[in-house]
């Protein structure tokens, strides 16, 4: 299940909204990660948007090189650490992820960055369930 299709990106403007007004947020360096249980149905476990400031990336070519870098490693990893911790709690979440990095890193910092953010994002989703379960 390695490949990333449409319906698994976060396009529906009026959920942006929802996932930056009502979502919780944390940064995972070099990312800032804003998240959203989801209740409405969807096809995925997750729909995901990436984004790269204009302001700090001026060439286009490096936003395009960040956000190809995060899809890929985002498309090898997600269905061994987010879906199957996803399906196991029969969630489903929209997510946010942006680069706040000062460079361009190398593939393999933010392959070791996405790992660590999907732990995180478990952690932080494991904690908002026993809240609500409380």
């Amino acid at each position: 299940m390695y490949t990333f299709k449409k319906e698994e990106r976060l396009c529906n403007k009026r959920l942006i909204d929802k996932l930056f007004h009502n979502g919780s947020s944390f940064l995972c360096y070099p990312f800032r990660v804003s998240w959203l249980v989801n209740p409405e149905p969807q096809l995925h476990p997750a729909q995901i948007l990436f984004s790269v400031p204009k302001k700090r990336y001026k060439h286009a070519v490096d936003r395009n090189l960040l956000k190809r870098l995060m899809r890929e490693a985002y498309r090898l990893h997600k269905q061994q650490h987010l879906y199957s911790m996803l399906q196991q709690a029969d969630k489903r979440i929209i997510v946010s992820v942006g680069y706040v990095g000062k460079e361009v890193e190398p593939y393999l910092f933010i392959e070791k960055k996405m790992l660590k953010l999907f732990a995180q994002l478990g952690n932080e989703l494991n904690a908002a369930v026993s809240v609500t379960a409380s």
